[in-house]
């Protein structure tokens, strides 16, 4: 009674019904109800579906373990509203029951097809261009303590440094649409591993253009790269110590540097993800061991990403920037 009496409408609440209308539910439901547990088995009966993703989408937009979102659905009566669970009539489903619906998605690979689903239907839409591709990546930190049950830290991910500080974890590789900035490629690796040997993993194939940083340099001469795709044109930022010595009081280098300009806004969309999902969703540092795990979750990530990065086609606005 308290929350029907309420006059205002949170910023939390909008959000919510903004993700209520981007997210395709019946779509994913048809992708996930095949493998999921069916009632009429002995022990305890399954929880419903659709509650269970709802729970998961929401866990992956709040950043929140799996105890951590069963008690935000206690705690939030717009989280709970969102799940679709009413106290009174219905239990919460607890940490160990989410637990094993993120290692069922990631299991049957689901998480994968989330994405694919949902570039699909943004395709079928004319949201998702392929004219172009923006290829980057980005360090994702893991936990270096050895305080565990196995006294080492995570085999899976490595060292490596990036200017003068070490960083260890992983590094998250994505191809973006350059007109829209919606990822439609993503590839994992250990820290360790160069940006340049996974681009040509990170194009779909219709694009006539690609752009990338000053890490890709040399990358149109890769062996990989020739044989899978030869009639690329790679457009490669210049090393920023030749940028700075050109001469901009002459033609030449004042060309040359409104160059650099132009390919750089275009690299910028492919950071906008990034943006979401380490300062929005939360994610600034690795959940789980291991690649697998955490490659699932990224999947799931990158989709939501997607829907927010299109919202402004989807649902009508004009709002301008990745927030």
């Amino acid at each position: 009674m308290e929350y029907a009496a309420k006059k205002r409408v949170t910023r939390r609440e909008c959000v919510w019904a903004q993700i209520e209308q981007l997210v395709p539910w019946q779509a994913l439901l048809q992708l996930i109800e095949p493998v999921y547990p069916k009632d009429g088995k002995r022990g305890r009966r399954p929880v419903g579906c659709e509650r269970m993703l709802r729970m998961y989408i929401a866990q992956q937009c709040l950043g929140l373990s799996d105890e951590g979102m069963e008690d935000a659905v206690y705690d939030s009566v717009a989280v709970r509203n969102f799940v679709g669970v009413d106290l009174g009539q219905q239990a919460v489903p607890d940490a160990t029951t989410l637990l094993k619906f993120r290692h069922l998605l990631q299991q049957h690979g689901l998480t994968q097809r989330i994405l694919a689903l949902i570039n699909e239907q943004l395709s079928q839409r004319g949201v998702l261009l392929r004219a172009g591709t923006v290829v980057d990546a980005t360090l994702m930190a893991a936990p270096s303590s050895t305080k565990n049950r196995t006294g080492q830290r995570d085999p899976e991910m490595h060292p490596t440094r990036k200017g003068n500080p070490w960083h260890f974890g992983m590094k998250v590789h994505v191809g973006v649409d350059a007109e829209t900035g919606l990822v439609h490629s993503v590839v994992t690796t250990p820290a360790n591993v160069s940006d340049v040997t996974q681009a040509h993993a990170l194009l779909h194939g219709q694009e006539s253009d690609v752009f990338a940083d000053a890490g890709y340099r040399g990358v149109d001469k890769r062996a990989e790269v020739q044989a899978q795709h030869p009639a690329v044109n790679w457009h490669v930022a210049m090393m920023p110590s030749k940028r700075k010595a050109l001469d901009k009081g002459t033609l030449l280098g004042s060309v040359l540097d409104a160059l650099e300009r132009t390919k750089a806004h275009i690299r910028a969309k492919g950071e906008h993800v990034f943006y979401i999902i380490k300062n929005i969703f939360g994610l600034k540092k690795v959940r789980y061991r291991g690649l697998a795990a955490n490659t699932a979750q990224l999947y799931t990530l990158l989709a939501l990403a997607n829907l927010l990065l299109a919202k402004r086609w989807l649902l009508g606005t004009h709002t301008l920037g990745a927030s």
